[in-house]
């Protein structure tokens, strides 16, 4: 089979790509090993562990594919506040979206619900052609473009492709990208929970001696005493907070929450993810993009992972339509270049401010931390710095592609 476009990995980043440029005339086949078909959907439904904070730009992506709509059809929750405290210390900060005249300052959205609406509106579309079941099983290079096999015999030939296929991509490791990448010797413990108080629509967050605890508000049919939570500890403390029952896990949280919602009442199944940081060292070669977590992933603790991937979906879909409009081959590596420029500066700030963020509050002298406490306060005595922060959130700096603006 021969295509114009073909994108490996069918998940939130792979998926809006395709929609991105459903309309850009060319002929778009978008495989994946799932099956690629949406799950039936109750709003009594429990929740899915893993979550996403959505930001405004992000929103707006995803508006703009024919997304959006289906997200909000299921389940999103707003949250318009943040606040943000030192364990170890008195600094706090508290962000509202009202600060920079906005509604909320984003979505807490359900993996699985933004998957899902997505394949929806791929299904509506029809012009992308989609393989479920599909497994790599090698990668060739050709004088313009890749060759795939797949497991099951087939044999794919396209002069773009496009590597969607997660932090452990396939497609970067068959085409020989090289990555820089480290443990951070966490893990992080994701579930949902019900808590004795509401959520206030706020995301909180506490870092503690062992590492980042955050609750972000989630709402089922109206009841917003639930939160999704992302903790990371160390693995052996992971795996002593794993091992407990449902109640002895819930009076630990509670504690190292400091009962901000009070006591936490009910707790789904957990899931235990290792944390680690990976980045490429390219993004493209000739014929070849990454995209999302293929390129990069990024610590949990401030839910911008996926943010970074839906800009790169949108970004490279608006570099791939200008080298057409001007007559040029979107799989060249002249153009691809313009993608990778674009986006390799901004996931390399917010990484480095991610992973600063993570060492100062791991922080233990005591000089660092009575610093970090004196900034946190600093921060939320300056409005001009909290509403960098907030924007920073909403997703309103650096370079945007088209679809992400306001």
């Amino acid at each position: 089979m021969q295509a114009d476009l073909i994108i490996v990995g069918a998940g939130m980043v792979g998926s809006t790509l395709a929609l991105a440029l459903q309309d850009a005339g060319l002929k778009i086949v978008l495989i994946d090993a799932g099956p690629l078909q949406a799950q039936p959907f109750a709003a009594e439904d429990a929740f899915e562990p893993r979550v996403s904070a959505l930001s405004a730009a992000s929103q707006r992506i995803l508006e703009r594919v024919g997304a959006w709509s289906g997200i909000a059809g299921r389940r999103a929750s707003p949250y318009g506040e943040m606040q943000v405290w030192d364990g170890s210390g008195t600094g706090y900060i508290h962000f509202t979206a009202a600060s920079v005249h906005a509604e909320v300052l984003g979505h807490i959205v359900e993996n699985r619900v933004v998957q899902d609406a997505l394949l929806d509106s791929l299904q509506a579309s029809g012009s992308v052609e989609m393989i479920a079941g599909a497994r790599l099983e090698r990668l060739d290079p050709l004088d313009e473009g890749w060759e795939l096999m797949l497991a099951d015999g087939q044999r794919l030939v396209t002069p773009l492709l496009v590597a969607a296929d997660g932090a452990n991509s396939t497609v970067r490791r068959l085409s020989g990208c090289e990555t820089r990448e480290w443990d951070y010797l966490h893990h992080a413990i994701v579930t949902s929970v019900r808590c004795a108080e509401p959520n206030r629509r706020t995301a909180w967050q506490r870092f503690t001696d062992d590492g980042p605890l955050a609750f972000l508000p989630l709402q089922r049919e109206g009841d917003e005493h639930w939160c999704s939570i992302v903790w990371s500890v160390p693995e052996d403390e992971a795996s002593r907070l794993m091992a407990l029952d449902d109640e002895a896990f819930r009076a630990a949280l509670g504690r190292a929450f400091e009962y901000r919602l009070g006591e936490v009442l009910e707790v789904d199944p957990r899931l235990c993810i290792p944390l680690r940081q990976r980045h490429a060292k390219r993004y493209v070669q000739p014929g070849l993009a990454l995209i999302g977590d293929a390129a990069h992933t990024i610590h949990p603790l401030a839910g911008q992972g996926v943010n970074l991937g839906l800009l790169d979906a949108a970004t490279l879909a608006e570099v791939i339509q200008a080298a057409q409009a001007r007559g040029e081959q979107p799989g060249s590596l002249r153009v691809l270049g313009r993608y990778e420029r674009r986006r390799m500066p901004h996931n390399l700030a917010m990484m480095a401010a991610m992973e600063g963020f993570e060492r100062l509050f791991q922080a233990d002298p005591p000089l660092v931390r009575w610093l970090r406490n004196a900034g946190l306060k600093g921060v939320q005595a300056l409005p001009e710095a909290k509403a960098l922060f907030v924007r920073q959130a909403l997703g309103l700096s650096g370079d945007l592609p088209e679809l992400a603006k306001a």
